[in-house]
Formats: structure tokens, sequence, C-alpha cells
């Protein structure tokens, strides 16, 4: 445990020095979210929400610990058969490091040089433990003094190890291994520091085409319904990265290039603070959502028009003869996301967002700079920490979740959700506000109607529309009768279809059904 100990810390004061990305957890727990079948995926999503990363991280430091017990007691007998052990999981890790999509050589280094140093650590420990040689009894002495007082046995009693010599060894090596993980967390936290300052230094500019006005009666001020405006420290976060990255500004850059582009592109921050910015209303969701799940939320958003950047480049939709069908952008973490492009340029307020309800992005949701694209599931329209843009085919190039099962399109579909009563509520007899959200990006709700047990369809009453990106808020007021109920919503969207009752999951490409609540009224 001592010996796994160190391997951890000095593999993280290595990882400052390389890169975050690289340290050992760090790198293993990508490897395994890579790996991960997206049933597995959505179990961990659905059961531990945004806590799934914190559930990854304590399940391989549990599964470390049990390996460094097991290779303990191995080294009590073969110490250099333990050593070794420790060196092939010191390798698992760099293979890993090396592996990820973004990977570079040097990312082996935490692994390996944690991997060795544990090894020694382990070497010198085991031998502490080791039995020394009982001598043999001399002429005329019998057995049964061996072990008494003064009978030549070694220090430390009758199990024969150095107990001393452990104590003082393991203390070291536990004592320098703290203070290796101490300076390594010093360390990133310097060039972590960087990065947060140019986020501080940064002032968004007053957009050029700013966003209407909310309308009067947008927020209905419903008691339990989610707040027309999601805050960031509340907006919901689904990703792959175990360590959010932490980007200057200042050294951030964006590469656009690929099929069709005819004048090749790239764009440093302050370079995107110089053009025309746009400022916009836009809802998100997370194709992960089950019905009625909390992975949506509402923002203001400002940015440059995706589109722009694109024509400036010489891209042309498939439908104005241009040879690329889909845009394939690329996160500083190595993720990648396909979106269409006749999408991107139908004229809808897809962008590159700079600011989130009127901020910088939080390093959590994007900084310096992500891609949204209304009306699209995130896993293919909404990267994060972006740094390249490909033009491409659907052919071509699968992205990371296509790889993984999901559909390569994914309109966002039909939605409502009752918010309040919450489920197995018991609200009094009488008027009790049902209430909630709805959302259909980029075709807009026209209604919302709520029936008790199965029965009548009830309209209820709408916030007013800020937009056909964003989610509304709707309210019904319900005569509640004593007893055991099932409340039931479904959601019109503008174009007049209503929301399927088909319950089906998450995967491909979002999950469908009318979300239900069981109160009881007493």
């Amino acid at each position: 445990m001592i010996a796994a100990f160190c391997a951890l810390c000095v593999g993280e004061l290595v990882a400052a020095v390389v890169r975050p990305e690289a340290g050992p957890v760090t790198a293993v727990g990508s490897a395994v979210v890579d790996r991960t079948p997206p049933a597995v995926k959505e179990f961990a999503v659905r059961n531990f929400g945004t806590d799934d990363k914190l559930v990854l991280r304590l399940g391989i430091l549990v599964l470390l610990a049990l390996f460094a017990l097991a290779v303990g007691v191995l080294a009590l007998r073969h110490r250099r058969v333990g050593a070794s052990a420790v060196l092939v999981f010191g390798l698992v890790g760099a293979v890993a490091a090396v592996g990820r999509p973004e990977g570079v050589p040097a990312d082996a280094l935490p692994s390996v040089v944690g991997a060795v140093v544990a090894a020694g650590v382990l070497y010198l420990l085991a031998g502490r433990l080791a039995p020394a040689p009982v001598p043999s009894p001399a002429a005329g002495e019998t057995a049964a003094g061996d072990g008494a007082p003064g009978d030549g046995a070694p220090r430390g009693g009758a199990a024969g190890f150095d107990r001393r010599g452990f104590v003082i060894a393991a203390t070291a090596a536990a004592a320098a291994s703290a203070g290796a993980g101490y300076a390594g967390r010093r360390l990133a936290a310097s060039v972590q520091a960087g990065a947060s300052a140019s986020r501080a230094e940064i002032t968004l500019p007053v957009a050029g085409s700013p966003a209407p006005a909310v309308p009067s009666g947008t927020d209905l001020g419903v008691r339990g319904v989610s707040s027309y405006f999601t805050p960031n420290g509340s907006f919901y976060r689904v990703d792959t990265a175990l360590v959010v990255p932490r980007v200057d500004a200042g050294r951030w850059r964006l590469r656009i290039h690929g099929k069709g582009v005819t004048r090749p592109l790239t764009l440093g921050y302050h370079d995107l603070l110089r053009r025309p910015t746009v400022e916009r209303d836009i809802t998100l969701a997370c194709v992960s959502n089950e019905v009625g799940g909390p992975y949506i939320g509402n923002a203001r958003w400002v940015g440059v028009r995706l589109a722009d950047l694109l024509r400036e480049a010489g891209v042309k939709a498939p439908s104005e003869g241009g040879p690329a069908d889909q845009l394939v952008s690329r996160s500083v973490d190595g993720m990648t996301l396909g979106t269409p492009v006749e999408t991107v340029l139908d004229g809808r307020d897809a962008m590159l967002a700079l600011g989130m309800n009127g901020e910088p992005l939080p390093f959590e949701h994007g900084f310096p700079v992500r891609m949204l694209v209304p009306g699209l599931y995130g896993y293919v329209s909404a990267c994060k920490w972006i740094e390249e843009i490909e033009l491409t085919t659907f052919d071509a190039y699968d992205a990371y979740w296509v790889k993984r099962s999901w559909a390569p399109e994914a309109p966002i579909k039909t939605e409502s959700r009752i918010d309040t009563p919450r489920p197995f509520a018991s609200p009094k007899p009488g008027t009790v506000p049902v209430g909630g959200v709805a959302w259909a990006q980029h075709r807009g709700i026209s209604r919302v109607e709520v029936r008790v047990d199965g029965g009548d369809w009830h309209t209820a009453r709408l916030g007013a529309e800020d937009g056909r990106d964003t989610w509304r808020q709707w309210v019904w007021e319900w005569p509640a009768t004593s007893g055991h109920h099932t409340l039931e919503v479904r959601a019109t969207d503008g174009t007049g279809a209503t929301q399927t009752a088909d319950r089906t999951g998450t995967v491909p490409d979002g999950a469908t059904g009318w979300h239900s609540v069981v109160v009881d009224v007493s």
C-alpha cells in the first residue's frame, strides 16, 4: 500500500510537469471511459449523475489498493517478482496515457516514473520484512534454547524481521511520497493559475446582434418549476473529461481545414473577440437525458457565428455542391463530435460560444471556446474546449460516440417534464399547480397538455415564447381530489407534431415517451 501511494504521488508530480491528463489515475480512468459500452455509460449517468467521474476514480483506487495488497503478499516470498508486477502495472498506465486520442509519448512518463519508484520502494520494504536466517545451534546447545534472550537470535523477536528498519523505511517512503504529491499539486495549481488569470482578464464584447428582450411572462413564477435561465453553477455537465481542461486563452488556437476548405483558417481567442458577435438564448440537452431527466438547461450565450467562419474558409453546404457533409470538431482532450454541415449552414444561430450568462465560459463548460448548434443533442453539436474543425463526410469518419453505437445525426426530440409536484409528493386536496418545462429546439412549443389517471387531456397555460431554440414553462391548475393519482404530460411542437407516447431508451438518438409523476393527495 505504501509503494502504491508512492507511485500515485510521484506520478502526479511528473504529470504536473507533463500535463495533468497524463496522471496515472486519470490516464487509466480515461481509457476505461473510452472502452466502456454505451449501456454501462448510461447506467453510470443514470445512477450517479455528474458524480460518475468521482465514482470511477474511487473504483480505480479501490482496485489499485486490492492489487497492491496482492502484490505485497507476493513480494514477501518473491521480492523481484513483486517489483516486476508493479512495473507491469505502470506499463498499463503508460499505454493507457499514450493510447488516448490526444496522447503523446511524453504522457507515458508519469506512469513509468511512478512505477519505477514504487517497485524500488516495494523491494526495499519487503526486504525489511523478510526473516533473517537463524544460526545453527553450536555443539552442546539444545534446540530448546533457540530464540531465548542472548542466544544470538536476530533483533525483532521471534518473527525474525527487522521491525525497526521497516518502520523507519516505511515512514520515510510515505513522507517523501506525500511531499512529492504536495509538490505536484502546487505545481499543477501554478500552471492552472495562468489559465485562470487569462479568463479573469477577459471582458466580453458588446454583441453586435444582441438577444431580443425576454418577453414578459416567459417565467411563470411557479414554485418548483425550473428557472427560465439556468445558473452556470447549476447547468448540467456530461462529458468524458476526468480532469477539466484549463486552457490559457492567450495560447488557444482553432484550426479550420479539410474537404472543401479553400482558405484554411487558424484563429486565436482575441481574433474571435474582434469579430462581430451574436447573443442568443439557447437551450442545450444531452442525449443521455432520460424522460423527465435533469440533463437540460437554458442559458444566454455570446459567440461568433460558425456559418460566417465556414463561409470565409470557402465551405459550401452539400445542397450547394459542397463536398463535405460532416463537420468534425475536436477538443483539447481528444473528444470528437460530428455535425451535419447542412444544419450548421441553414441559417440557425450555430456559434462558437465565448460567454455564458454574462461571463466568459466557465472551465467546466468549455472555456475558452465551445461550439453550439441549436436543435441538436450535445454529443453531435456542443464540443467543449474546441481546438479544431475538420470538414469531411459521414462515410469517411465516425466521431467518438458514433463508434459507440450512437446515431450520426441527432435532432432533439419534442419532450416535456413535470417539475412540480415532485414524485410521491402529498399535496392537499384543492387547486394544485402542475408545472414544468417543454422543449423542441428549433421548432418551438405550441401546446402542452396534462392528464390525470389516463383521463382527458387538459391544455396547460404556456409561458411566453422567447424563441424557437429555448424551452417554455407551462402550468395547469389541477383540481386535486383525495387519493392516489398519476399525472402525465405531453407537448406539441411548432410543426404540429405531438410527442410520442412510445417509451424508448436514450440509445441511439435520445429517449422518447411521456413523463409521469405519481402523487398521493391527502
